[in-house]
């Protein structure tokens, strides 16, 4: 089987876009998805976040919930708001945001090369997250929410999606974010085969984000594989966008605390200062580079940069930054040594900007805040490749898919 497949969408009618497309399900509470859903019969917060038309306090894990996302998929197409097409195609994807852009290729991605290490990942799931999706995807009977992923540089295939997207999309829509999203449907069978050949020569593609969705997606192909269905069938692939990883963009998860433990702020500093260069700075710090850090007290700003010989080296999980504090700060210093579980720890993704540090400082919900230096794709790229995992929550990419541009369906 190919890396990839062109496959018949089921996505927004022409013109209906911006009335469907909503944020991924995994980064809106049900409150917000309640909020940004009001007034809006058509968004897709109604398939990905059904819980929203249900009562109040309703378990989103309960079986009524995964029956209303298949009642409200079923009640967009019935309405014709999304539509499948009638043939299979590959659809370029191109994100805007202010100044920046980036274009991508909609696949239906190989299981068999996920399962098998091609498709590389990079974080651990949670079996309960894994298992909302399982019951999501059998409900509706598809993909409703593609993976990222990133690939190497293939000159070839930028250039074919360049070309591609020369002309005005198919569709396109202003997410409640500001974001653009457009959408070219590419129906030429040679433009295809040169695409699926294009890919079939790299040697891997990247999970940047959706790992609980891909490893969902693999439980499903395997219980249809049990089941009966062949190589061929749908459900052996999974939605997925592929990005060129020089055009994507990683904003810093940045990490607020919600007390010292032991420590005073003015002992706490004279700690750091054992392992780093402490130095006052008069505002917010954006750190410059690997190995520097802002950290936000009560008592005002500081830029640490950590001291020579202490990075470690040849150790491509070790040497990221997120581990560095880690392994600096949070576990010796503050007691943190389970990210992924201990409650004094929360984490703030980039797009909220350092404001949001500031404020938590200032109302007394964080003890202290730690500014970050993006994780570079590069080093995603790397873990990978060693089949190494990432510390929790080390990357946030910017621009976030769509949930309802595109869907991918197995039944």
């Amino acid at each position: 089987m190919t890396l990839i497949k062109p496959f018949a969408a089921l996505r927004p009618a022409p013109g209906r876009a911006a009335e469907v497309i909503a944020p991924p399900y995994d980064v809106v509470s049900t409150e917000e998805a309640r909020h940004l859903a009001a007034g809006r019969p058509w968004s897709f917060l109604h398939v990905s976040r059904p819980e929203i038309d249900l009562a109040p306090g309703t378990d989103p894990h309960a079986p009524e919930v995964y029956a209303a996302a298949q009642r409200n998929l079923e009640g967009l197409r019935a309405a014709g708001v999304m539509q499948r097409d009638t043939s299979p195609a590959y659809y370029a994807y191109r994100m805007r945001t202010g100044t920046h852009a980036q274009t991508g290729l909609v696949v239906a991605a190989d299981i068999p090369a996920y399962d098998a290490g091609r498709i590389r990942r990079h974080e651990l799931t949670r079996p309960d997250k894994e298992d909302d999706r399982v019951r999501h995807i059998d409900a509706v009977g598809g993909h409703t929410g593609p993976v990222l992923l990133a690939y190497p540089p293939a000159p070839a295939v930028d250039e074919m999606l360049a070309r591609a997207t020369a002309t005005d999309p198919s569709d396109s829509g202003i997410a409640a974010d500001g974001v653009e999203h457009a959408l070219w449907r590419l129906d030429d069978p040679a433009l295809q085969a040169r695409l699926t050949a294009a890919f079939e020569g790299l040697p891997t593609l990247y999970i940047a984000d959706g790992h609980h969705r891909s490893a969902a997606a693999s439980r499903v192909a395997a219980g249809r594989r049990a089941a009966g269905c062949g190589a061929g069938h749908a459900s052996q692939r999974f939605l997925a966008v592929a990005f060129p990883h020089h055009a994507m963009r990683i904003l810093a998860y940045n990490r607020v605390v919600t007390d010292l433990g032991q420590w005073t702020p003015e002992g706490f500093l004279a700690t750091l200062a054992e392992r780093f260069e402490v130095t006052p700075e008069p505002a917010a710090v954006t750190p410059r580079g690997a190995g520097e850090f802002g950290l936000l007290l009560r008592t005002g700003w500081y830029r640490l940069m950590l001291k020579a010989g202490r990075l470690p080296v040849g150790d491509p999980v070790a040497s990221l930054d997120v581990s560095v504090l880690a392994h600096e700060v949070l576990e010796p210093l503050l007691g943190i040594e389970d990210a992924r579980r201990d409650r004094r720890i929360d984490f703030v993704g980039g797009i909220r900007g350092l404001d949001e540090l500031e404020r938590r400082v200032a109302s007394g919900a964080s003890a202290a805040a730690f500014a970050m230096h993006p994780t570079p794709l590069e080093s995603l790229m790397a873990v990978a490749d060693q089949g190494l995992i990432m510390p929790p929550k080390s990357t946030w990419f910017e621009p976030k898919l769509a949930d309802g541009m595109v869907c991918l369906m197995i039944d």
